[in-house]
């Protein structure tokens, strides 16, 4: 057993300690100084936290029944009186409003002064508490210049576009202090920002992701009702359109590239946080984020009735709760628990420096694997643009492109470094030896991701950078984190990370991803099993000794190479749907029949005989065979078309 360095790697935490209640090294400053009182301070957080969902609710409910100006241009007083005439409609849910919200801040303001009753100085539900009460104060002050200033009902001004995202922010920090009231009563660590590294990075990003959906929707659903529809698209397109229409438009953009960075979130903590309150959270931001979605698309078929918008928003907020508790725990103290990792056969070697390093995190992004990736999606742009695609975009998408798929490799490398450590093809991977550190890779897998994405929207457009963040997502959580270790079918499902690729390519020329698209998408998908299970047939014993499940080491050589004819079968059928479809002519058909007749032949050898000679064969040639088809498939256009 040979210890990766001396200093400890501060990436991971032992699954033998989670975060639990009255645990860890915060005890003396969360301990009540009224013990008796804790259960049911506990209680009535919990309460107000409802409750402010309940008026958050009666809140959009204000807005899309175009109730805001129900009382007036008055506040706090209804129409000038304190008993105003409820025999309108929308002064009673207005007057409805301002009433229950008003109880609200006064059981926050009891919740503040219980919290320094029940529980003793320094304690951080004191804390928070506080900032509950702040926020809910700041929550009433934004209310009330709302109404003063008129931005309600049938306003459409920049002005009240901003309060809203102004208001949106501010509930947020109110539920987000309510929230870290009720975990710190619970007895829960405090959590701590400082030395989180990468770890604190990601949440910062999803607190961010989580406002920034948050905001649009809430500008989305104030467009739809102030500049209803049938034609969202057609709109926000028009030159010269109302900036509401393009706010319509935005919201779907921005909820599917924070949706895949949720998923990515969620397996990125629960691996590097791996308590059970990090995973119980988590669990509950994907379950909520995909009601979401769902409740999304009812609401733009059934054209947003006011029930559905009520509820929409309501579970944006429950989402945002999940959210921040997922943060609390992932950065408590007892979360972030260090220790060193121990592999055999990996040998420690010297922090890199100068071009040692830059070769070092070249290395991370495993340049070898992305060179055939990044050949499909540089490829498959000359099929949609039927010619060159133009130099400018044609860079801009091979940086991006192979920043994209470098990152996720880093990460990949991170999450893994423990079974790399036992095979001898991996153990010399920086991760590993840690001479670039663990948690040195992880802030560049996230920073390098985030820049690829700023690079493919800016530089091609918004479709190109969530195709390639979803292949990133894709490959670190779907195969990565839930499938590689335990299953066989990783390589059949997780492999459909590496077919990204030529959507990336098509989105940057075409906006758009048809049906040719897809199939392209498919073929690659098809082809990853017969490619890689020939390489797994030539390792197989690393993957044993790393205890991996690879097909050839739970079901046999055998069996794998049935597996691989299989797949092999359905690749030929893919790579001549595009002729069948009439999408391509005689130069891809004939490039094809060439391409899977000798692919047919080695995986027919290779079922006579299983060996190392014939599997390593068929691995590289799947590798020319797959670039070759792509090929064929551009010059077709191009010549052709």
């Amino acid at each position: 057993m040979a210890t990766q360095n001396s200093a400890p790697d501060d990436v991971s935490a032992p699954k033998s300690a989670p975060v639990g209640e009255h645990a860890g090294s915060d005890m003396d400053s969360t301990t009540a100084a009224n013990p008796a009182g804790t259960l049911g301070f506990q209680k009535l957080s919990f309460f107000a936290g409802l409750l402010t969902l309940f008026i958050v609710g009666w809140g959009g409910l204000v807005r899309a029944s175009f109730s805001g100006a129900g009382c007036g241009d008055h506040w706090p007083f209804c129409n000038g009186t304190f008993k105003p005439d409820l025999s309108n409609t929308a002064t009673l849910i207005e007057f409805l409003h301002r009433a229950t919200s008003g109880m609200v801040l006064l059981l926050i303001a009891y919740v503040a002064v219980r919290a320094f009753q029940v529980y003793g100085k320094g304690s951080p539900v004191r804390r928070y508490a506080l900032f509950s009460l702040f926020f809910m104060l700041v929550e009433a002050g934004v209310g009330a210049g709302i109404v003063l200033l008129k931005l309600v009902a049938h306003e459409e001004s920049v002005r009240r576009t901003i309060s809203t995202c102004i208001h949106i922010g501010t509930t947020f920090a109110l539920l987000a202090a309510l929230t870290a009231t009720y975990l710190a009563s619970k007895g829960f660590e405090r959590p701590r920002w400082s030395s989180q590294g990468a770890v604190g990075w990601a949440l910062v990003g999803g607190i961010f992701g989580a406002l920034v959906v948050s905001i649009t929707g809430a500008c989305s659903a104030l467009g739809h009702m102030l500049k209803p529809t049938d034609n969202v698209i057609g709109a926000a397109l028009q030159q010269g359109s109302h900036y509401l229409y393009k706010l319509q438009l935005s919201h779907p953009f921005v909820a599917c590239t924070v949706g895949l960075y949720m998923l990515f979130l969620v397996g990125f903590i629960g691996h590097f946080r791996p308590s059970d309150e990090v995973k119980r959270a988590g669990r509950a931001v994907i379950i909520l984020f995909v009601s979401q979605i769902g409740l999304g698309l009812l609401n733009i078929q059934l054209k947003a009735p006011i029930w559905i918008q009520v509820l929409h928003l309501v579970l944006a907020d429950g989402l945002w709760v999940a959210i921040a508790a997922m943060t609390y725990f992932a950065l408590a103290p007892r979360a972030t628990h260090v220790e060193k990792f121990q592999w055999s056969g990996a040998e420690a070697e010297p922090r890199a420096t100068g071009k040692a390093l830059l070769k070092q995190y070249i290395a991370l992004t495993k340049p070898r694997v992305i060179s055939l990736l990044l050949f499909t999606t540089m490829v498959t742009m000359f099929i949609p643009a039927k010619g060159w695609p133009g130099l400018g975009l044609f860079t801009w998408v091979f940086i991006g492109g192979y920043l994209m798929a470098g990152a996720a490799n880093a990460i990949n490398m991170v999450i893994d470094r423990d079974i790399d450590g036992t095979m001898k093809r991996t153990s010399k991977r920086p991760t590993v030896t840690q001479s670039i550190p663990s948690e040195h890779a992880l802030a560049f897998g996230l920073g390098t991701a985030a820049l690829s994405f700023g690079i493919l929207w800016a530089g091609a457009n918004l479709l190109t950078a969530l195709m390639a963040l979803a292949g990133y997502v894709f490959y670190i959580v779907i195969y990565t984190l839930l499938l590689k270790r335990r299953t066989w079918q990783n390589i059949v499902i997780g492999g459909a990370a590496g077919a990204f690729p030529p959507l990336v390519g098509w989105a940057a020329v075409a906006n758009e991803l048809p049906v040719f698209a897809w199939v392209l998408f498919g073929v690659i998908f098809l082809w990853t099993p017969v490619h890689f299970w020939a390489l797994a047939l030539l390792i197989k014993d690393d993957y044993q000794a790393a205890g991996v499940p690879m097909l050839p080491v739970v079901r046999g050589d055998r069996y794998t190479v049935q597996q691989i004819i299989f797949y092999m079968v359905l690749t030929v059928m893919a790579t001549l749907a595009p002729f069948v479809m009439k999408d391509v002519g005689w130069i891809a058909l004939s490039g094809a029949i060439v391409l899977n007749a000798i692919l047919g032949l080695f995986c027919f050898q290779l079922w006579k005989q299983i060996d190392r000679p014939r599997a390593s064969r068929l691995f590289h040639y799947s590798m020319l065979y797959l670039a070759l088809w792509f090929a064929f498939i551009a010059l077709d256009r191009v010549l052709l078309s």
